[in-house]
């Protein structure tokens, strides 16, 4: 289940500054805000994001794993972007 993915990979974003979105389409949203020492993970955030990434449930968890390589995953289309590219960056680097 992605959220207990994405809830494991909280510790890694500490210090990330910032609010983001991941929609899955489908699958729903999550939000993370690690504005704080101790990032939160939600479902029904109405909180404004720095960025918002569009990515398929499948493709997140191949980018967690270290399978979708981030800049060939945006270059190929399969990760979209909304919002601050640098702060996307970031995080993808904190999850894989």
């Amino acid at each position: 289940m992605i959220e207990a993915r994405l809830k494991a990979a909280l510790a890694n974003l500490a210090g990330l500054g910032a609010v983001v979105r991941f929609d899955l389409g489908e699958d729903g949203l999550y939000t993370i805000d690690a504005r704080g020492a101790q990032p939160l993970l939600s479902t029904d955030s109405e909180e404004e994001a720095a960025c918002t990434i569009r990515i398929s449930t499948e493709n997140l968890n191949k980018l967690i794993d270290g399978q979708l390589d981030p800049m060939l995953g945006y270059t190929f289309g399969k990760i979209k972007v909304a919002g601050s590219l640098g702060v996307a960056m970031k995080l993808v680097n904190a999850l894989g």
